[in-house]
């Protein structure tokens, strides 16, 4: 009588080709969402520093008004470079002011007070950023 040697079966071996390619398809798919949120989060960074410059003080004058990087920045730089000034052109931001609101350490209105306003910047990503300030002490 001979001995068979032990081996697997068809039924085995496309059995554990199919396990490898569902894994496969799972590291691809995990990859690809991980791949997409990096693009996201380096596009909302580069946004949020484009933002920056719609953050001085000449920003609280507009309220509902769409507004470019060299409106709010001309007064304060003169960039004298023609493509300077061209790209600060090419950004625009939508800029809501609402109502500031006042905060009072007392009810009498003795103490420190302040002032918060709020910008809302709306784009690509739309953003809120705050004013703080102090108005009596």
């Amino acid at each position: 009588m001979r001995h068979l040697k032990p081996a697997f079966t068809l039924i085995e071996v496309l059995i554990s080709v199919m396990i490898l390619s569902i894994s496969i398809i799972a590291v691809f798919k995990i990859y690809n969402e991980n791949q997409n949120r990096i693009v996201y989060v380096s596009e909302r960074n580069k946004h949020a520093l484009e933002d920056s410059l719609f953050l001085g003080d000449e920003v609280l004058r507009y309220h509902k008004e769409n507004r470019t990087a060299y409106d709010l920045l001309q007064h304060e730089i003169k960039p004298n470079k023609n493509k300077s000034r061209e790209i600060l052109k090419h950004l625009s931001r939508d800029i809501y002011i609402p109502e500031p609101v006042r905060l009072t350490s007392s009810e009498d209105g003795r103490g420190i007070t302040a002032q918060i306003e709020e910008i809302k910047i709306k784009g690509t990503f739309s953003s809120s950023y705050y004013h703080f300030k102090i108005t009596s002490f």
